[in-house]
């Protein structure tokens, strides 16, 4: 789950973009698709051409989900930090206007360069 106040989310893996399809591709808009997809434990997070979509599984069944819109439009500025020898985690911190920081924590099998690359074509 997101943690807006402390900025922190749970170690996300790359998974099949379908991993997620059938939960969020309502809410798409027109011409709307997928460009990366990652997972948790339970919760995840898609980047799509439009906007960041977190995913929060919630309860013990896992039938309430809480899905936040983040655009690429609001965001302000963004930082990546990529694994290293002892630290095998990647960072990606972004900066959101009228939100704050929002800070995703990936797996070493993450590319967040690629990632960092996707945020960058829609926001510079």
């Amino acid at each position: 789950m997101i943690d807006f106040n402390n900025a922190a989310f749970i170690k996300l893996k790359p998974v099949d973009d379908n991993a997620f399809t059938n939960l969020i591709s309502p809410i798409f808009v027109t011409g709307e698709s997928i460009l990366g997809t990652y997972k948790g434990i339970r919760d995840g997070v898609v980047f799509t051409t439009h906007r960041i979509i977190a995913i929060n599984v919630q309860g013990i069944t896992g039938k309430k989900k809480d899905f936040t819109s983040l655009p690429y439009s609001k965001i302000q500025s963004f930082s990546i930090e990529t694994a290293g020898t002892f630290d095998l985690d990647s960072e990606l911190e972004l900066w959101f206007s009228g939100l704050g920081k929002v800070k995703l924590e990936f797996s070493t099998q993450s590319n967040v360069s690629e990632i960092a690359k996707i945020i960058s074509e829609k926001i510079l």
